[in-house]
Parts: C-alpha cells; structure tokens; sequence
C-alpha cells in the first residue's frame, strides 16, 4: 500500500509541475497580448484559463482519492492538504492572467509609458510561481521563502509603475484611459506576485506543519 501511495504522491508532484507551468506560459502570454497586440494571443489565454479549470479538478480529483483510498501519514496529509490550497490560487493566477489579456484590447499605442517596469513585473511574478511549485516538490524551505522575500520587489516595481503613470498624466503626453489600463495591468501581476506567496505559504506548511 505505501509503495502505491508513493507513485500517486508523484504523480501529484508531476502534475502540480504542470499546472505550475501552465501558469507560466499564461503569464508569458498575457505579456505578449499586451506589448504585441493579437487577436489570437488573447483567445490563447482564453484556452489557457479553461485548460487551467480542468487540471485543477483533475488534482482535485486525484488529492480526494489519495485522502480516501490510503492512510497517508501526516506529512503526506499536508502535502496533499496543501496542494488542495495551491491549486486554487493558480486558477486565480490563470484568471488574472487572461484578465490581462483582455484589457489588452483597449491598449492601442504608447507602449512606453511604463512598458520596461511592466514586464519586469510579468518576469518576476511568473519566475515566484515556478520557484514555489520547485519548493514543494523538493521540499525545499530556503527556495518558499525566497518566493516570499521577491514579493518585495514585486511590490516596489507596481510602486515605480504607479508612480510612472502619475508622471506621465501629468506631463500630458500620454492618454489618461491608456494610463489607467496599465495601472489595472499591474495591480494584476502584484496579485498573481501575492498568489505565488501564497502557493510558498502552503509549501511552508506541508513541510513544517506551520503556516
């Protein structure tokens, strides 16, 4: 019985890695939509989003009958537990993601109003959710709380992104709404930034038991 629960613990493992990098490649999309406008790449999203619903069912699926098929000890709980919780906020990431993509369509011109941070932003948030998914299949802490130290730079690159658009209204050289949309932009990737903390929280505790 335990070798069993060993080769499904794994294939939660591969398949979280997989819906991680699902949520990479929206991200990466969502930058693409915004800076390299097409049609094609926000419907992509749209796939992208749904493709997400369905491995977060089908992990839910799999964590319910390794809860109800096996005895699993109490780290294996709350690995299993934990990856529950992980799983819902890479939905929201995919979610957040394809609302990028969306406001994309009203973005037209003047890309280089905050264009450098704004992608800086999008790299940074997509490499915290890799590093949390690589710190719960290693079981690696130091790599959860770096996820959570980069929530800092995250966080001060929306601070330079705001304080980009205030300048840019006032100097009048750029449209108000355009502004606006990409202040909107960035308030999404500070809480897809927030989502990967998340995903490192719960990495935290399926390993120490705290959270």
């Amino acid at each position: 019985m335990r070798s069993r629960l060993d080769e499904q613990m794994e294939i939660l493992n591969v398949e979280l890695i997989k819906m991680g990098a699902m949520c990479e490649d929206a991200i990466e999309m969502s930058m693409k939509a915004l800076f390299e406008p097409d049609d094609t790449i926000v419907q992509r999203l749209s796939d992208a989003e749904e493709d997400l619903d369905k491995k977060e069912k089908e992990i839910e699926s799999l964590c319910l009958k390794l809860l109800l098929q096996h005895q699993p000890v109490a780290s294996d709980l709350r690995m299993i537990s934990s990856a529950l919780k992980m799983i819902s906020d890479m939905e929201r990431i995919g979610d957040q993601a394809y609302d990028i993509g969306e406001i994309s369509r009203f973005i037209t011109g003047g890309h280089s109003v905050c264009e450098r941070t704004i992608r800086e932003m999008g790299e940074e948030a997509a490499s915290m959710v890799t590093k949390s998914i690589d710190s719960y299949v290693k079981k690696d802490l130091e790599l959860a709380y770096s996820v959570m130290r980069d929530d800092d730079k995250v966080d001060a690159l929306f601070d330079k992104t705001r304080k980009e658009v205030i300048d840019t209204i006032g100097k009048g050289t750029a449209d108000g709404e355009m502004c606006a949309d990409f202040l909107m932009v960035a308030k999404y990737l500070e809480r897809i930034g927030d989502h990967a903390v998340n995903l490192a929280e719960w990495v935290v505790f399926s390993i120490t038991g705290k959270h």
